[in-house]
């Protein structure tokens, strides 16, 4: 691998922020930050990915390689929780294995978030669409995690309101926001756009400092709660990402030619829900354990995608 990929990556001071947060919980510090500014910055987070995310969709017209790219996202967020789910089924009952499964279908917004921060980095152009493909990944891999549950479990006489968990999963608060800003700063015209440019791009990646520091802390605590479950749970939540990344990676040449889209796809099919799919859980797998798949989600697939994940997928892409 390319070690200025690499160094660039782990000395990014966003980056280094979620090294503090984990560090913060080691040392048994106090340092937190309160829940109210953690999800204000964290719906900003999202609002302002979605808002400019529009206005690069706005300037490119409709073409074959956006809708080959859509498509190609719905179809990754329905055959990932498929065969997870199989592989999970040797160890975890069948509620934990849809829910694990649902999760590492879905994608993790503020890992898209961070590596459209790295390409900015190493300035690599990428597509505004690709925010469309995040947000239409979210909602398949929790109807797919959910229908599998339906499917396996030994109570048949236990029924599941698909219709309430579709709903849900469309009208949670991270999918709506994306959608909505998405579609709002395609709307938008230049001008418009022009005078809240300085909340929507001059203060981001301080945001997204303050944010993954916060990621930091929650990641530290769990890290901690999870090592005492096996090592099963740790290898599938490295080994899946990694091979989803590798295998997107390269198969993504196929729909783009852009490495940035290609790269976005990579960390797509690599990253875990953390947020969307737990919210769902709750209505749709109420005896899952959150305490296994969040976990695996934060403590483990994240911080991977975003240290030694990012800059190893973008290697694969421009060498390979």
């Amino acid at each position: 691998m390319d070690l200025h990929l690499l160094l660039d990556n782990l000395t990014n001071p966003a980056l280094l922020f979620f090294f503090l947060g984990i560090v913060a919980v080691q040392l048994k510090s106090d340092l937190e930050i309160p829940a109210n500014s953690s999800k204000f910055i964290s719906l900003y987070l999202l609002f302002a990915i979605g808002f400019k995310g529009g206005l690069e969709l706005s300037h490119s017209s409709l073409s074959m390689e956006i809708i080959w790219s859509l498509l190609f996202g719905v179809f990754l967020a329905i055959s990932v929780p498929v065969y997870a789910y199989f592989i999970l089924r040797r160890k975890f009952s069948v509620q934990n294995s849809g829910a694990i499964a649902a999760a590492y279908g879905s994608v993790s917004a503020v890992t898209f978030v961070t590596a459209i921060s790295f390409l900015e980095i190493e300035h690599i152009e990428f597509g505004g669409h690709m925010v469309a493909v995040m947000a239409l990944m979210e909602a398949p891999s929790i109807i797919i995690g959910v229908l599998l549950m339906t499917l396996f479990k030994k109570d048949k006489q236990e029924t599941c309101d698909f219709s309430k968990i579709f709903r849900h999963s469309l009208t949670n608060g991270s999918v709506l926001l994306i959608l909505g800003s998405l579609a709002i700063g395609f709307l938008a015209n230049e001008q418009q756009a022009e005078g809240i440019k300085p909340f929507t791009t001059d203060i981001f990646k301080g945001f997204l400092a303050v944010f993954l520091l916060d990621m930091g802390i929650t990641s530290g605590r769990k890290l901690n709660d999870f090592l005492t479950k096996g090592w099963f749970a740790l290898i599938f939540s490295i080994g899946l990402p990694i091979i989803n990344g590798c295998f997107v990676a390269w198969f993504s040449q196929f729909i783009t030619e852009s490495v940035g889209n290609r790269f976005l796809f990579a960390i797509l099919a690599a990253s875990a829900s953390y947020i969307a799919v737990p919210a769902a859980m709750r209505i749709a797998a109420p005896k899952a354990n959150p305490s296994l798949y969040v976990p695996m989600a934060l403590a483990f697939t994240f911080p991977f995608n975003i240290t030694l994940g990012m800059p190893f997928y973008l290697y694969l892409i421009q060498n390979f």
